[in-house]
């Protein structure tokens, strides 16, 4: 539970000299981390990314960095955020981090606090942090109502608190700092999966519907005050969770299908015939963050490949 400040220094990733990288200079590549011209458009402004360790969350936060923004970085992993604080190193951008589990009730004062004693306003909230749950309906069992597993029930209640409860509750305790500055980014880390729903997977579902159906709600009550509020809705992506899912024994059966052949499954039902990288979602909202994109607000934007309209 450490909370740590991180500057310019020599980067522990990849081995090489650092500086300050002037407006319009850098970021890096979330793959191997070396350098790419961008513009560092984001000067000035404090940006909190939930689920930041490691996939989509890694790939914004290293993605906001290089645009210019100190970040506040937040997930359970705290050895995984600390490889990435010195990754941010690495181009002369700052972090601070902290681990948190955003399924206990506890979080969001947590995080306020840690916040406020680091001094640190919120101008940009990310909420990627996400979990995914297989779950269904046991036909086999017609006459077992009464012997629901407790398990189900919590799967369902942590799927929705953190995928739907915690972003709107961040956005309540974090507009109102950007409404006094009349300035704002809240940016929903959604799925295709909230526009579409899939079978075996109705927390998930439930919780991205209602995650776009907040982004809406929010856009609506803050478009005269300099806000923003979008949703990016990925379909397959290149991450651990997504390989969790593709790989999990009780999906593929659910979905009849031969675990060995699951990634070439699910590659082949995305027109473009691949997965999404995380560092295409991280660039879709570095873009809905900066001044440029000010006239896009309650949109749930895919990036799927052309997934979503197979």
């Amino acid at each position: 539970m450490t909370a740590q400040i991180r500057g310019n220094s020599n980067c522990a990733v990849n081995k090489l000299e650092t500086r300050i990288l002037r407006p319009r200079r850098v970021r890096v590549c979330f793959k191997c981390e070396n350098e790419v011209m961008t513009e560092r458009d984001l000067e000035g402004k404090n940006a909190l990314v939930t689920g930041a360790s490691r996939g989509i969350g890694r790939a914004i936060a290293l993605e906001l960095a290089a645009r210019g923004a100190k970040t506040a970085l937040v997930a359970r992993n705290e050895e995984l955020l600390q490889t990435l604080a010195r990754a941010i190193d690495g181009f002369g951008s700052q972090s601070i981090y902290k681990s948190l589990d955003m399924r206990q009730e506890t979080f969001v004062v947590e995080l306020s606090k840690w916040l406020k004693a680091e001094d640190f306003r919120v101008d940009i909230l990310v909420n990627n942090a996400g979990i995914y749950s297989t779950d269904y309906i046991r036909f086999d069992q017609p006459d077992s109502w009464d012997e629901t597993d407790p398990a189900d029930n919590e799967l369902w209640k942590a799927t929705l608190a953190v995928n739907l409860t915690a972003p709107y509750l961040l956005a309540k305790i974090f507009a109102p700092q950007m409404i006094e500055r009349n300035w704002g980014r809240i940016v929903n880390i959604s799925s295709i999966s909230g526009q579409k729903a899939e079978a075996y997977g109705s927390a998930y579902s439930a919780s991205k519907f209602g995650l776009n159906g907040v982004t809406q709600s929010l856009a609506l009550e803050l478009a005269r005050h300099g806000i923003t509020v979008n949703s990016v809705c990925p379909g397959w992506v290149n991450t651990d969770m997504a390989q969790h899912q593709i790989n999990d024994p009780q999906w593929c059966r659910l979905n009849d299908i031969n675990p060995e052949e699951s990634l070439d499954i699910a590659r082949f039902s995305v027109p473009q015939m691949r997965l999404i990288e995380p560092d295409e979602v991280a660039g879709l909202v570095g873009y809905l963050c900066c001044d440029r994109a000010k006239g896009i607000t309650g949109q749930a934007i895919n990036i799927c490949g052309g997934l979503s309209i197979t």
